[in-house]
């Protein structure tokens, strides 16, 4: 029996489908005061700054929250496939949970702010371990050649008469 394949055929793309994280309400605003992970005050109620999601790279529609605690436990997925999502500043963030230079969960980093001479440029995320610093935009680190995977964010309603809005993330799509 012969298989006949064809070198034009794109491969899947179901681990690069939007997934639904969760209404907006629900992520606590971070800042650079504490740890990203840490419990903050959400409309009356304490909440983790952030919500760790393993996305199985086959199939991003089988997304599952993971307990920030548990980001190592074998039923959480591997490491490498976790997404943190938060909220800086009132804009959303979804990068990898674990740290590219030392496989730290970055849950216990902080954000500041990337300044020039008092300009703010961009945003930031500190690794607790070794005190590495990568930029939540672009993913680049401030040394080495270390790059954080960035994740696409969009807001999208809940429903037409709704204003609430849902958090949808993806992984960054490969253009070429």
């Amino acid at each position: 029996m012969s298989f006949i394949v064809n070198p034009f055929a794109r491969p899947s793309r179901a681990g690069d489908a939007w997934f639904c994280v969760g209404p907006a309400s629900s992520y606590p605003n971070a800042d650079d005061s504490m740890r990203v992970g840490e419990q903050r005050q959400c409309h009356g109620k304490f909440v983790p700054g952030c919500r760790v999601f393993h996305v199985p790279r086959e199939d991003s529609s089988k997304a599952a929250e993971v307990a920030i605690d548990e980001w190592k436990v074998p039923e959480a997925g591997d490491a490498k496939d976790q997404v943190m999502v938060f909220q800086y500043k009132g804009k959303f963030v979804a990068v990898n949970h674990e740290c590219p230079h030392s496989s730290y969960p970055l849950s216990n980093g902080t954000t500041f702010d990337i300044e020039d001479f008092g300009v703010v440029l961009s945003s930031g995320i500190q690794c607790p371990k070794h005190d590495w610093s990568f930029d939540l935009h672009t993913g680049r680190s401030d040394r080495g050649s270390y790059k954080l995977q960035v994740w696409e964010v969009q807001q999208r309603p809940r429903e037409a008469e709704d204003l609430e809005m849902n958090v949808w993330v993806r992984r960054k799509q490969k253009i070429g």
